[in-house]
């Protein structure tokens, strides 16, 4: 363990009244990572509480377990968050005020007194199961159903480079303690809506490729999303379909998240660092997954994107 996890594990046993912060357009790795978290905290005998900006139905179930606390908080930690820009409507409340900061993005920006961040960890709930090793909590099963789903979620069910022996060795151990796999699987990667069937099929009729077909950019505006009405949680996954594409080094989905801006997710192949490709716009994340903003109308920012990409080919 690094003095770092033993600094984080020491600061959590002498501290109390948590909020724990979890990023805008919430994933898997950042709710299981923050009902996880919570859940300990609470069997520790600590107060606390997650704030997140909404909770997709399909997570729902990570909240079993805690139990709603009423208090003032004195004591705040951010789990998967790599700027307090992507607090979302959070950030202005809580930017700079972050206490304690645990995190996998070796682009993380966050500003605090204490930050425990491992870049090679696969998942958020990677870091957390080993501090929770050290900190010798009560296992049960919400808690290992959080870091599973975060683990399961982060690495596309154990298929994305980013997977490691550690993260298969780190991943049975939660199934020895009980975590209902069959059941997150089954949610996370089997089960679809109809729209979010239809928002699929409406996603590859805009697949546009550029850079001698090295690079695919898929594009899903607002006025689609209105028409089909899909929620946040829906809107999930979409980021694997231009990578998965055979030639395909660079891929990108822009999401229109408000008139003229767009989310931008890169996953990428083989040697392209989609970090380093999305800091050049002011984002960041992983070597094979990263995001960040781009404002435009669709054909201006995919120009953007493709002149970042073209720097990378």
């Amino acid at each position: 363990m690094t003095d770092k996890m033993r600094e984080a594990a020491a600061f959590l046993r002498e501290h109390d009244n948590y909020e724990i912060l979890t990023h805008d357009y919430p994933d898997g790795d950042t709710l299981g990572s923050g009902y996880a978290l919570c859940m300990v905290l609470q069997q520790m005998g600590k107060k606390a509480r997650v704030i997140t900006t909404s909770v997709p139905k399909d997570y729902l179930f990570l909240q079993e377990g805690v139990v709603a606390q009423d208090f003032e908080a004195e004591t705040i930690v951010s789990v998967d968050i790599a700027d307090e820009k992507l607090l979302g409507v959070n950030r202005e409340k809580y930017e700079g005020r972050i206490d304690l900061c645990i995190d996998h993005h070796i682009t993380n920006k966050v500003n605090a007194p204490l930050k425990l961040v491992e870049g090679s960890a696969a998942a958020n709930c990677a870091i957390l199961y080993k501090l929770f090793r050290l900190m010798d909590i009560t296992w049960t099963r919400g808690i290992a159903n959080c870091l599973y789903t975060g683990i399961s979620t982060d690495t596309g069910c154990f298929r994305y480079t980013n997977t490691t022996s550690e993260t298969m060795r780190i991943a049975a151990d939660i199934m020895d303690i009980g975590c209902d796999t069959v059941y997150i699987n089954k949610v996370m990667f089997e089960t679809k809506t109809k729209k979010k069937i239809a928002l699929e099929r409406e996603v590859y009729d805009t697949i546009e490729y550029c850079l001698g077909d090295r690079c695919a950019i898929i594009t899903v505006t607002l006025e689609t999303q209105r028409a089909i009405g899909v929620s946040d949680g829906e809107l999930e996954g979409l980021a694997s379909i231009p990578r998965c594409i055979e030639g395909v080094q660079i891929g990108i989905t822009m999401r229109e998240k408000k008139p003229n801006e767009f989310k931008v997710s890169v996953r990428t192949n083989g040697n392209v660092s989609a970090s380093a490709l999305c800091e050049t716009l002011g984002g960041g994340g992983h070597t094979a997954a990263a995001g960040c903003t781009v404002t435009g109308t669709p054909e201006e920012a995919k120009a953007t994107l493709k002149a970042a990409a073209a720097r990378f080919l």
